[in-house]
Formats: structure tokens, C-alpha cells, sequence
């Protein structure tokens, strides 16, 4: 499928939006006073952070795909 420039810089904002609050949501629960309590979402978050890390990356690589057919 294929997708408009547009399109992808826009979805690259939104990932990169999700992101950032992903990553200071780990940094709360890590900070809490017993963070073992919150592993479970610690783990799932760091996750989401991984899959989210590797779309914005699939996105740049297409960007920069489709900057070489212009």
C-alpha cells in the first residue's frame, strides 16, 4: 500500500507524540517509591516503546524512499 508524504509525516508526528508520553510514563512509574509494584506496566510500556521505535523508523526509511523517486 501506498501511502502520500503527507501522510507519513503526519503519522510520524503522531507516533513521535505517543512516544514522548510513553517514555516519561516509564520514567514516572520507575520513579515511584516501590517500582516493583508497577512492572508489569513498566514492561508493557517499554514494549510499546520498541514497536512504536521500529514503525517511526519503517516511516523515515519510506520517506526517504520516496524523497529518491522526486
Amino acid at each position: 500500500m501506498r501511502y502520500t508524504k503527507e501522510e507519513l509525516t503526519e503519522a510520524q508526528r503522531q507516533l513521535d507524540s505517543t512516544l514522548h508520553k510513553l517514555r516519561e510514563t516509564v520514567r514516572t512509574l520507575e520513579g515511584k517509591e516501590r517500582p516493583e509494584r508497577y512492572r508489569s506496566q513498566i514492561t508493557l510500556a517499554r514494549r510499546r516503546i520498541r514497536a512504536l521505535e521500529i514503525a517511526l523508523s519503517l516511516i523515515r526509511d519510506a520517506l526517504e524512499g520516496q524523497g529518491e523517486q522526486t
